[in-house]
C-alpha cells in the first residue's frame, strides 16, 4: 500500500485514540490515557509518522505510564515509524504481537448471507446498547459488566456505527462498531459472537453490515486489525485485504 495511505490510517488512529482521554506529548509519542481505567487496551501511545525516538525519549514514556500506575504501551503501523521498534526494544520493551492490518475500500465488499434465526439490528436506545455490549464483552472473554455496561456518547447520538445479531426470542449473540468517518477512514472493532453461535457467518454478516454503512457515510479507508484464530480468513471473506502491520509492544 502507498506511503501516504498508510500516514493517513496512522494518523487516523492517533486522533481517535485521543478521544475522550488524557494525552501528553512526549517526544515524537503521543500517550495517551483512559481517565478511571487501567486496562493495558486503554492506555497507550502512539509514535509521531517516520518518529526517531532517541533513547531518553523512551525513558520518558516509560516514566509518565509507571507515575500513573500504568503498563508502559504502544501500538502502531511499523510501516508509518519503521525506525521506532528497535529503540523501544532497546529500551526495554518486548512485543506482545503483530497484528495484520485489513482494509476494505468501497466497491469490494462481498455479500455476507445472514444466518437463519438471526437478524442484524441497528441498536438505538440505551437499553438495546447495553445488550449489545454486555454480549460483546462476554463474546470477548471479559466478566459480564450488567448494568456497568454504558454505551458512549457516539454510540448514542449515532456517530459510532453500531449493529447487533438478535435471535427470534431477542436474545442478543453479537455486535459490532465503526467508528466515525474521519478523513475518510473507520475503523471496524469489537466483532464478537458468544459461544454457542461462532462458527455460522454472524461475525461475516456484522462485518459486511459495518463495511457497507462506513462506505456509505463516506469511508474509503474502511479498515481493522483482526484478532487471532481464524478472523483473518472471516474478514477476507467479506472483501478485506492485509495492507500493513501493526505492532504492539509493552513493558510488563
Amino acid at each position: 500500500m502507498r506511503s501516504d495511505t498508510i500516514d493517513a490510517l496512522q494518523s487516523y488512529i492517533r486522533t481517535t485514540a485521543a478521544n475522550f482521554r488524557e494525552t501528553e506529548r512526549i517526544g515524537p509519542f503521543l500517550a495517551t490515557f483512559t481517565t478511571g481505567n487501567d486496562h493495558m487496551f486503554l492506555n497507550y501511545a502512539i509514535p509521531d509518522n517516520g518518529g526517531k525516538p532517541t533513547a531518553q525519549d523512551v525513558a520518558k514514556l516509560t516514566e509518565a505510564f509507571r507515575a500513573r500506575g500504568l503498563t508502559p504501551r504502544l501500538e502502531f503501523l511499523t510501516e508509518a515509524a519503521p525506525e521506532a521498534e528497535a529503540v523501544l526494544v532497546e529500551g526495554g520493551y518486548a512485543l506482545e504481537r503483530r497484528i495484520p492490518l485489513m482494509v476494505c475500500p468501497p466497491g469490494r465488499v462481498v455479500g455476507q448471507p445472514v444466518p437463519g434465526g438471526i437478524t442484524l439490528k441497528t441498536p438505538v436506545t440505551p437499553a438495546e446498547l447495553r445488550l449489545m455490549i454486555r454480549a460483546q464483552t462476554v463474546a470477548f472473554g471479559e466478566p459480564d459488566p450488567g448494568e456497568q455496561a454504558e454505551p458512549s456518547s457516539s454510540q448514542l447520538n449515532g456517530e459510532t456505527i453500531s449493529v447487533m445479531a438478535v435471535t427470534e426470542t431477542g436474545e442478543c449473540v453479537g455486535g459490532g462498531v465503526a467508528t466515525a468517518v474521519l478523513d475518510g477512514a473507520s475503523e471496524i472493532a469489537g466483532i464478537g459472537v458468544l459461544d454457542g453461535y461462532r462458527q455460522r457467518g454472524i461475525a461475516a454478516a456484522l462485518t459486511e453490515h459495518l463495511a457497507r454503512e462506513a462506505h456509505a457515510r463516506g469511508g474509503e479507508s474502511v479498515f481493522l486489525t483482526p484478532g487471532a484464530g481464524q478472523a483473518e480468513r472471516v474478514y477476507g471473506r467479506v472483501g478485506f485485504e492485509t495492507v500493513a502491520e501493526c505492532v504492539h509492544l509493552s513493558i510488563i
